[in-house]
């Protein structure tokens, strides 16, 4: 059970339950209870990929700055052991996406946009495109869920999507700024600081809010 814990944790539990919770949500517009269940559990399941990704390539970085609230760094679980997960878990991950309600091209749209996550751990957050793969891998979000339903896409969710996760990516920087700058991860945010950061994310965010007013009362 411990391991299992330490698992969780390492896959940044609280936002990947966020964005598990948020999908099941904007699943149940387009598809019934028990179908929205599967495609949240298909999230999930993607989320723990980029999550473990992020925890494994930062690990030396985590051990430098003694962030021992990181089950890796803590010696809850083992590189080892996260490696090994992330060898089972990624083509689980593919199959399960595949076979169920997302279908084929769900399916691998939504893989797509897991790969986009994991870019950010090995490309993106070390430089001014940091806010890219969070744009892209959420405003490709519901699209991954509506693709194979017979509703159809909602456009201006993926907007919304985008600009929120965006605005994330700028306030999660802020706690570990000036250790993230004095390791050379530098991210858009990083560059711009923390005071540029939140002015940034409440820009973002209350665009957000617009779109989403617009898109949901035209």
């Amino acid at each position: 059970m411990k391991s299992v814990w330490g698992l969780l944790k390492a896959s940044h539990f609280i936002p990947t339950l966020l964005v598990t919770g948020i999908s099941f949500v904007v699943a149940l517009y387009w598809w019934q209870v028990s179908s929205a269940v599967v495609i949240a559990i298909c999230v999930f399941m993607g989320q723990l990929i980029v999550g473990w990704s992020n925890d494994l390539l930062d690990y030396q970085d985590d051990l430098r700055h003694q962030r021992t609230e990181k089950p890796l760094v803590a010696g809850v679980i083992s590189k080892g052991l996260l490696e090994k997960s992330l060898f089972v878990w990624v083509p689980l991950t593919f199959i399960v996406n595949l076979l169920g309600p997302l279908g084929v091209s769900g399916g691998l749209l939504h893989m797509l946009a897991v790969l986009v996550g994991v870019s950010y751990n090995l490309y993106f957050k070390f430089n001014s495109l940091s806010p890219l793969p969070y744009g892209v891998a959420f405003g490709l979000l519901p699209y991954v869920i509506a693709v194979n339903s017979s509703v159809g896409v909602v456009w201006w969710l993926s907007i919304v999507g985008a600009l929120f996760a965006v605005a994330a990516h700028f306030l999660n920087v802020i706690k570990d700024m000036k250790q993230d700058q004095m390791s050379g991860i530098l991210g858009l945010p990083q560059r711009l600081g923390s005071d540029k950061s939140r002015l940034v994310a409440r820009v973002l965010l209350v665009l957000g809010f617009v779109v989403f007013g617009i898109g949901w009362f035209r």
